[in-house]
């Protein structure tokens, strides 16, 4: 067990607590990476469970094309775009019905031999061919389409037992998009079809925001660095960043990624951006585009949220360019680049070679409580920071229960935390750091206080030159 603990609280369950306060002399800031979680919408593909994507053709696999009504699909294509390794994806949603079709025979009356019914609820368009396999005289092959995309072809034996085949070989097939049903057995031999189309669609699920508060539990079961959705609503929004925090309250350590489309005032983004006032919680105020296609509200905050989470902590997403950038939409001029930063905004500008870039790593905190620094408003430095805490859980959970409360068994807790932050100095994370014996805090019972001092290390943002020039009356004109 881990999370944070309030200074005084002693916690019910064993385990290794934390606590993040500013050291005395501090002013430092951060950032994290690879995994990113997502709650989307889709017309088609598992619902409220968690899927693991590697790749961009798990995708297709999974949930289909992202055209048409199924365009929020392009989420996951946005995550990986921007550098994430993995994703793990949620399709939200309740209820729905499953496109079906029945099946018949060759008799001369037609039996209905067989439904097939949609492994999964949505729109998406299916079609079905049965016909003679041309490569094997004694078998015919069924393949399920969606466009023109096979999605699953299977074969089964021609003959007077062909009801009985075609449904060992759909059902027996892991990867099939749809599950079939004996009704009766005719005359044993299937009709051929060419590309018939499911006589009874699919209808989607309804999308409330209970299903995203829903998806959210299931994510807060595992583990991932940065979290975003497929909305620019603001009660989403809202419902995301309690959901972050109190997914890092019980020790989860991630960062929540949202954005709103420049059709929003841009007074109403700076406001809404320094009211998260959140180290977890990253607010993209404007986007980029090229001659093609323009991103903005939640499609730009995806790509940040795979581009946050790929990006080790010994690295920041200041001045990183979006590659096939051309543009800013929404461009800002200096005065409102200035108060969109004051305000907690994540900004797309131009650099001066002519690149779209990110203007600085910052997350939604402007004001400070009475335990942080300066440091908790950079990404680089939060993900520096929760990377720490994390590590230094997973190195002394372990220690818990199973060393004594003397002075071997906190000097056992001691030697792991250093390990730790000594391999985070050699990997340019922290600068340097110490873990010691909290003073203010005797050990008592089943309880020990430690104190884990570091200084994480920033990128330089701000260069300041003196140039000095020297005027000679002999110089060479």
């Amino acid at each position: 067990m881990s999370g944070r603990y309030s200074i005084g609280e002693l916690k019910v369950r064993p385990g290794v607590y934390f606590h993040e306060s500013s050291a005395p002399e501090a002013d430092i800031p951060s950032v994290t990476n690879g995994v990113v979680a997502v709650a989307f919408k889709a017309n088609w593909g598992p619902m409220g469970e968690v899927k693991h994507l590697t790749s961009y053709n798990e995708i297709a696999e999974l949930y289909g094309d992202d055209s048409g009504s199924n365009s929020n699909v392009n989420i996951l294509a946005r995550i990986f775009q921007g550098g994430a390794s993995e994703i793990l994806a949620v399709r939200v949603g309740t209820g729905g019905t499953q496109a079906e079709i029945t099946l018949k025979d060759t008799a001369s009356t037609a039996a209905n031999v067989v439904k097939l019914t949609a492994k999964y609820a949505g729109t998406r368009d299916l079609s079905i061919t049965i016909k003679d396999s041309l490569s094997v005289s004694t078998m015919r092959e069924c393949i399920i389409y969606s466009g023109t995309t096979k999605l699953t072809e299977v074969m089964f034996e021609k003959g007077t037992d062909e009801v009985n085949a075609l449904i060992a070989a759909i059902n027996g097939n892991t990867s099939s998009v749809v599950t079939a049903t004996k009704l009766a057995d005719g005359n044993g031999t299937m009709a051929a079809l060419n590309q018939a189309a499911f006589t009874t669609a699919g209808a989607s699920p309804t999308i409330a925001s209970s299903d995203y508060s829903a998806a959210f539990t299931l994510l807060e079961a595992t583990a991932w660095n940065v979290i975003c959705v497929d909305t620019d609503d603001v009660a989403i929004h809202a419902l995301l960043a309690a959901f972050i925090d109190r997914a890092n309250e019980s020790g989860l350590l991630g960062m929540a990624v949202i954005g709103e489309p420049t059709t929003v005032a841009f007074s109403t983004r700076k406001a809404h951006a320094a009211a998260f006032n959140d180290p977890s919680v990253i607010y993209v105020a404007n986007g980029f585009g090229n001659d093609t296609e323009e991103s903005t509200g939640w499609k730009a905050a995806a790509h940040v949220a795979g581009y946050v989470a790929y990006l080790p902590s010994n690295d920041s997403v200041t001045h990183k360019v979006i590659t096939g950038a051309t543009k800013v939409v929404g461009a800002l001029t200096n005065t409102e680049i200035i108060e969109a930063l004051q305000s907690g905004c994540l900004v797309f500008t131009v650099s001066a070679s002519g690149n779209v870039w990110i203007e600085q790593g910052i997350n939604t905190l402007v004001t400070l409580n009475g335990e942080q620094d300066k440091g908790w408003k950079k990404i680089r430095r939060a993900k520096t920071r929760f990377e720490l805490i994390d590590r230094i859980n997973i190195a002394t959970e372990n220690i818990v229960g199973n060393v004594g409360n003397d002075d071997n068994g906190r000097d056992t807790f001691i030697a792991a935390a250093q390990g730790v932050v000594n391999a985070m100095i050699a990997e340019n994370k922290l600068i340097e750091g110490t873990v010691t014996l909290n003073p203010a805090h005797a050990p008592s019972g089943d309880s020990a206080w430690f104190v884990v001092d570091v200084r994480d290390l920033d990128s330089i943002e701000h260069i300041y030159i003196s140039y000095l020039f020297h005027f000679s009356e002999s110089a060479e004109a």
